[in-house]
């Protein structure tokens, strides 16, 4: 192969560039304009179930903004998944609250009910006080069990995190529009981008105007600038949501590629000895499968085994290279397994992107002294997976030799 396989790119219809051309001939550059509109109603027939959306900046501002909307303050615990990505818990923070994290089940790697029940009984007799909300994630794509999360017996909402959900649905309903707020991400490597951008799913109009107020900076209706609250420069532009236009035109596609490359992978990989690939877990589950995600047989023995983590990773994983900050040690008390590590450098090697699952967050430095309840599950996940090339440039090609490194790469 000549070229790099890339973990996950959006992939351009080519109408983008007629809605930016159209944004700069009319001098609409600005966190407004037809555009953003356009790209708000779109959205919401794509959602359906009568739900108002709000174009951001990011999906980190959405989450910031829904827990704002359900009166997180100082002083208040928020339930949070911790199997995530950092953007599902430190928005809690930005409010000076605290993060409660909550392990997954090993069906869909998400929120784990019974854990979630005892931590809310435990929570309010350690406090006096009812947690403010509920903070699940459709991890790599895949549905968290929505029955069980979403109850009405404490009173408590639930802000849908599905910025890696985009089109996944649940009993055939999509995702992000069974809690109080659903919550989207358009990043670069999401299943529609806008560059950079999220979404908040409202539940009415009148939601959806309270949460526009804040991030536009909050301003009240005087002839002048007079704010009584804290807001936000959290909009999205008009020539992102122009983007975002063109990117609706071939969401449904993207989806379908994304189904069509795990179907592919499971073809190819069911015979190969010690990987097992993640799946819906039953019809019920209807996963846009964002990333296709394996898991490695502790025992399996990978070429290079021997050398893993000897050398020290240059940059960090996502795109951030630059502006980390140096390691002093290339080990951590929570890190994937040598034979996972050895598969990672042995595909990069061939030119194929791979990366491990998210690290847990209640394993994270930052957050070591907050308030988790654990059953070991996503540790023991995140020593074993590994995410594959998912994105809309990924040929069936690819695909084949993908895994056709993987096989070599196994030591018989």
């Amino acid at each position: 192969m000549n070229k790099r396989i890339y973990l996950c790119l959006a992939h351009m219809s080519g109408k983008e560039q007629m809605y930016i051309k159209e944004a700069f001939d009319t001098n609409w550059v600005v966190p407004l304009g037809p555009n953003v509109n356009g790209f708000e109603k779109d959205l919401e027939e794509f959602v359906g179930e009568g739900k108002h959306v709000v174009a951001l900046s990011a999906g980190t501002a959405a989450v910031h903004l829904a827990l704002l909307a359900c009166g997180v303050k100082p002083g208040d615990e928020v339930l949070v998944q911790s199997f995530t990505f950092c953007a599902s818990s430190h928005p809690i923070t930005y409010l000076g609250a605290t993060p409660v994290f909550v392990d997954s089940e090993v069906d869909t790697w998400n929120m784990d009910p019974v854990l979630l029940e005892e931590a809310i009984q435990d929570r309010i007799e350690k406090t006096g006080k009812t947690p403010k909300a509920i903070v699940p994630v459709a991890l790599y794509g895949m549905p968290y069990k929505v029955d069980e999360i979403i109850a009405d017996r404490y009173g408590i909402p639930v802000i849908e995190d599905a910025a890696e959900g985009f089109g996944s649905r649940y009993d055939g309903r999509m995702l992000g529009t069974f809690g109080k707020y659903g919550v989207l991400s358009f990043n670069g490597n999401k299943m529609i981008t806008t560059s950079g951008g999220g979404a908040l799913i409202c539940p009415d109009g009148e939601a959806k105007r309270e949460i526009m107020f804040y991030a536009t900076q909050a301003r009240e209706a005087y002839p002048y600038y007079q704010h009584e609250r804290i807001g936000y420069n959290y909009r999205m532009s008009n020539i992102c949501a122009g983007i975002g236009r063109g990117q609706m035109t071939v969401a449904d596609a993207h989806v379908a590629h994304h189904k069509h490359t795990c179907d592919l992978y499971r073809e190819l990989l069911k015979d190969v000895r010690g990987i097992t690939l993640h799946e819906n877990p039953s019809g019920r589950f209807d996963s846009n499968y964002w990333l296709n995600t394996i898991v490695l047989d502790p025992l399996l023995r990978v070429k290079g085994q021997e050398n893993a983590y000897q050398a020290m990773v240059q940059g960090a994983v996502g795109g951030a290279g630059g502006v980390t900050h140096a390691a002093v040690n290339a080990h951590t008390d929570c890190e994937p397994n040598a034979n996972v590590e050895a598969m990672r450098v042995g595909l990069d090697a061939m030119g194929i992107e791979s990366r491990p699952l998210w690290k847990p967050m209640h394993k994270q430095p930052v957050y070591k002294d907050c308030p988790a309840y654990v059953n070991g599950v996503s540790e023991s996940l995140f020593k074993v997976g590994l995410c594959l090339p998912s994105g809309p440039y990924v040929t069936d090609r690819d695909i084949e030799y993908i895994v056709g490194g993987i096989r070599g790469l196994i030591e018989r």
